[in-house]
């Protein structure tokens, strides 16, 4: 990660439904990532840079290329030419493992199948006769972020690579008669501008989570991003640490709520709920549904709750249906999830 000061994620005017939806990635890994829309200058970006500032942390391999826990990856290691510890692993010596914040590993537009799976490490293979692995952006991506922006701009076989990576959370390297797979489970964020092209129908529903984002209209708002702005320019560090109690209590709040998620659970009644919202939108498929439910309850645990309330629900609603609802133009979308809310009080 560079040392670069980031501008802080707290920091940041409004956009709250942004920001949620991040946070619920962080607290449940399993929504499968967000996609956000909106026009240019809207801090789509920034967010999600500035995670770094929030990330809980994970405990890894030391110098592990692929992320892995320090009780995982015996049978990876057994074929890895890569990893180092990988005699330790199987003589059953203990490995070496650190403490570090979750990863934002970010996919550039341009990047070729090669950068983002893998392939054989050249220079190794000339200087010393051996076969090794140079892995790519998918094994740096696990159990982390993978970012991508500008994602409707990605080039088709790209595209299909993740899709392949974010279904099965493995990525498989064969070149040169090798076949190599490792894990690769990560948080899919997308940003995107709309009057830049759509996204695949099949990438669209891969991500758990949708928003969409536009500048903000409250005149003291829009004095405030200004201010901060200038004074994060002149001064990073400054800046930054202002900010640094506001972001630790968030990563505290983050940190309770991922251990919360698991005691906290859903009535049927509100199941069925979930069940006539997509029902009523004409979701297609069953990933809305457990989307939604994950959400919902993820929501709660946020909130320090461990029973889901039919308010989360509805706020759930919004952020896991809206690139579901392929029936109606989206700029409807959010106009009809509000009625179906009304309907059902």
């Amino acid at each position: 990660m560079s040392c670069q000061t980031i501008y802080p994620f707290v920091a940041i005017v409004g956009q709250e439904q942004m920001k949620l939806s991040l946070y619920l990635n962080l607290i449940n890994p399993t929504l499968s990532g967000v996609l956000i829309r909106g026009e240019k200058g809207t801090a789509k970006s920034t967010a999600v840079r500035a995670l770094a500032d929030i990330l809980p942390k994970i405990e890894v391999v030391k110098d592990c290329p692929f992320q892995l826990a320090p009780g995982d990856g015996l049978n990876l290691c057994r074929d890895c030419f890569h990893v180092n510890c990988r005699e330790r692993r199987i003589t059953g010596q203990q490995v070496e493992a650190v403490c570090r914040h979750i990863k934002v590993v970010e996919l550039p537009v341009g990047a070729t199948e090669d950068r983002v799976v893998g392939t054989m490490d050249l220079e190794h293979a000339i200087r010393k006769g051996e076969k090794r692995i140079e892995p790519g952006l998918l094994a740096s991506a696990h159990r982390g972020i993978l970012y991508v922006d500008e994602v409707n701009l990605l080039d088709d076989h790209v595209v299909d690579v993740l899709l392949d990576a974010a279904a099965m959370g493995v990525s498989t390297i064969e070149r040169e008669g090798i076949s190599f797979s490792h894990p690769s489970r990560f948080v899919l964020v997308g940003t995107m501008n709309p009057e830049e092209g759509e996204l695949r129908p099949q990438l669209l529903d891969r991500f758990g989570l949708s928003v969409r984002v536009e500048g903000i209209a409250d005149r003291d708002s829009r004095v405030t991003v200004m201010e901060r702005r200038v004074a994060f320019d002149e001064s990073p560090e400054t800046f930054a640490s202002l900010w640094k109690d506001p972001s630790r209590e968030l990563v505290d709040r983050i940190e309770a709520a991922r251990r919360l998620y698991p005691e906290v659970t859903i009535s049927r009644e509100e199941l069925y709920t979930i069940a006539d919202f997509c029902l009523n939108v004409g979701v297609d498929g069953h990933r809305g549904d457990i989307i939604m439910m994950k959400a919902a309850k993820t929501l709660a645990a946020f909130d320090d709750r461990r029973q889901v309330r039919r308010s989360d629900v509805e706020e759930a609603a919004e952020l896991a249906l809206p690139h579901r609802m392929r029936r109606q133009p989206l700029m409807e979308i959010g106009d009809n999830v509000k009625k179906i809310k009304e309907m059902q009080r």
